[in-house]
C-alpha cells in the first residue's frame, strides 16, 4: 500500500473575520469568516470586484491589518497579533505601485542590500562586498534587462517596469515562505505587463514559492498558478483547484459568479482584459 505524500500548508487563515467602522452607518464587513490553506508550493490567484475583499485579505497576511477574530498561520506559527515588520522575514510582498517597493535615492546595488539583510539581520546594513555583489549580478541576470550590468545606478531612474522587475526580485530571491503579488502589473503599460507576468511566472517556479496573487486580470489569473479563488464582498465564493482550473474561461468564471450571486459581476475596472 503506498504511502500518501505528505503536503505541509505554508499559509492557514482561519475564521478571519474584520469589520471597518463597526457601530457607525459606514460599518463594513471587510473579511467574513475567511478559510483558506496554502499548501507548499501552491500558486493561487484572487479575483474579485472592487471592494471585495482582496486587499485587505493581503494586509491581513503581511500583518497590516490584524484581524478581529479568527487565526493566522504562517509554516505552522501562529502570527496572528505579530505585526508587520515580524512577518517581513516570512513574507515578500509586490505591490501595484512601481515606486512602493524600492527605494528611489539608492542605487540597485544597495536596494538589494537591503532586501538581503532584512532576512539575515536585525541590523540595518547596506555594504556591499565583492561577493555579495557577485550574488547580486547573478540574480539580476534572471531578469534579463541588463541590471546586472548597472549595479551603481540611482533605482529612481529606472522605468516603472524595471522598477517592479526589480521589486519582484527583492521580494522572491531571500526565498520567503509566502509571496504576496497585490495587482503587481495593473499600474503598467500592456508590453511591461507582459513582461512582469512572464518574470512572475519565472520566478515563482525558479525559487518554488509558495505564491497568493491578487489580479483584476481574469486572464492573467487563469494563466498563473495552479489554484483560483473567487471573492465577494468579504467571501470566498468560488475555489477552483488545479484539475478544475484548467478547465475555466473568462465566460465560465462570469457565469459561476452569476450562478452564485444571481447577479452579473460588476465590470469596474475591466475585469476581462
Amino acid at each position: 500500500m503506498m504511502k500518501r505524500k505528505v503536503v505541509k500548508a505554508l499559509l492557514q487563515l482561519k475564521q478571519i473575520y474584520k469589520v471597518f467602522n463597526e457601530g457607525t452607518p459606514d460599518e463594513k464587513i471587510a473579511l467574513d469568516h475567511i478559510n483558506l490553506v496554502l499548501e507548499s508550493g501552491d500558486f493561487v490567484t484572487v479575483i474579485g470586484s472592487n471592494g471585495a475583499g482582496k486587499s485587505t485579505l493581503m494586509n491581513m497576511i503581511s500583518g497590516k491589518l490584524i484581524p478581529d477574530l479568527g487565526v493566522v498561520k504562517i509554516d505552522g506559527y501562529d502570527v496572528t497579533t505579530e505585526k508587520e515588520h515580524r512577518r517581513s522575514r516570512l513574507i515578500g510582498r509586490v505591490f501595484q505601485d512601481p515606486m512602493a517597493g524600492t527605494a528611489p535615492s539608492m542605487t540597485i546595488e544597495e536596494n538589494l542590500a537591503l532586501a538581503y539583510a532584512r532576512t539575515r539581520s536585525r541590523r540595518l546594513k547596506i555594504g556591499v562586498s565583492k561577493k555579495k555583489r557577485e550574488f547580486f549580478k547573478e540574480k539580476l541576470e534572471i531578469l534579463h534587462l541588463g541590471l546586472e550590468n548597472r549595479l551603481e545606478a540611482k533605482v529612481g531612474l529606472l522605468s516603472g517596469g524595471e522598477r517592479q522587475a526589480l521589486s519582484l526580485l527583492m521580494a522572491t530571491f531571500t526565498e520567503p515562505k509566502i509571496l504576496l503579488l497585490d495587482e503587481h502589473t495593473a499600474a503598467l503599460d500592456p508590453s511591461r505587463a507582459e513582461l512582469i507576468t512572464r518574470l512572475t511566472k519565472e520566478i515563482v517556479h525558479e525559487f518554488k514559492l509558495t505564491t497568493l496573487m491578487v489580479t483584476h486580470n481574469m486572464e492573467q489569473a487563469l494563466e498563473l498558478g495552479n489554484k483560483l479563488i473567487m471573492m465577494d464582498k468579504g467571501q470566498i465564493i468560488f475555489q477552483a483547484d488545479e484539475k478544475q482550473k484548467q478547465q475555466l474561461t473568462v465566460e465560465k468564471l462570469l457565469e459561476e459568479f452569476q450562478r452564485i450571486r444571481g447577479e452579473k459581476m460588476s465590470n469596474d475596472r475591466a475585469v476581462l482584459i
